[in-house]
């Protein structure tokens, strides 16, 4: 059973994702909050497995609110997916690096919040086709690339390939036939990769890669972005 605590100031925004989440038999709502304070105190409380978190709420905004919730050591197993009104909203890059590990549109399907649930508690994250290509474009109007650490040299050459396929929004079967390996090699190269850089999941990987200029913005759809592998034919 994967555990839910809704956080949004609307109670209409609350009851309509309760509703869509009951009927889940794998999902259970746990509890709801309607600030970021009392977003932060409930899952703290609670520890629940997802937090679905409102961008905009008052007292404390929800970047702030995963920020503290996911610095904390206590809340090192939960997953937070953000949830926007706003497909332009200038805080989706904030909200990715304060730890996010979705973010979804208020008028997404009620099949894609689900999935997204189900993808953060399984560490896979889910970022909304329209949220990422703000996130690219966030990228390519910021400064340049900050100098990878030294923990990426850690990483084998198949390792950065599949890492270069995860930011571009690869599925794992999309990035086995692309590579000519196993689904269960790929999830072992994940694996690895979030090990050996202290990343929470594949959202986080995303935000890695292009901080560190690992891809460039508008370089990932055909991978041909630094030391990006060519896609083998479909």
């Amino acid at each position: 059973m994967i555990t839910v605590l809704l956080a949004d100031d609307q109670e209409m925004v609350r009851a309509g994702l309760r509703l869509i989440l009951a009927a889940e038999q794998d999902i259970e709502v746990v509890g709801e909050a309607g600030d970021g304070l009392a977003a932060v105190a409930q899952a703290r409380r609670l520890t629940p497995d997802v937090v679905l978190m409102d961008v905009r709420m008052p007292r404390l905004d929800g970047i702030e609110a995963t920020r503290r919730l996911l610095g904390d050591p206590a809340f090192a197993g939960s997953r937070v997916v953000m949830l926007t009104t706003f497909d332009v909203d200038s805080h989706v890059y904030d909200a990715l690096r304060a730890g996010a590990s979705g973010f979804l549109l208020k008028n997404a399907a009620p099949e894609d919040l689900v999935r997204a649930i189900r993808a953060a508690a399984a560490g896979a994250g889910l970022i909304d086709p329209a949220v990422t290509r703000r996130v690219v474009e966030e990228f390519a109007r910021g400064p340049r690339p900050s100098p990878p650490p030294r923990t990426l040299q850690e990483l084998t050459e198949r390792e950065r390939e599949v890492m270069v396929h995860v930011a571009a929004g690869d599925s794992n079967a999309e990035i086995a036939a692309s590579l000519f390996v196993s689904e269960a090699t790929v999830k072992t190269h994940v694996a690895r990769i979030l090990a050996k850089l202290g990343l929470r999941d594949r959202v986080q990987v995303v935000v890695f890669a292009y901080e560190h200029g690992v891809v460039a913005p508008g370089a990932t759809r055909d991978h041909g972005g630094r030391g990006a592998p060519g896609r083998a034919p479909r």
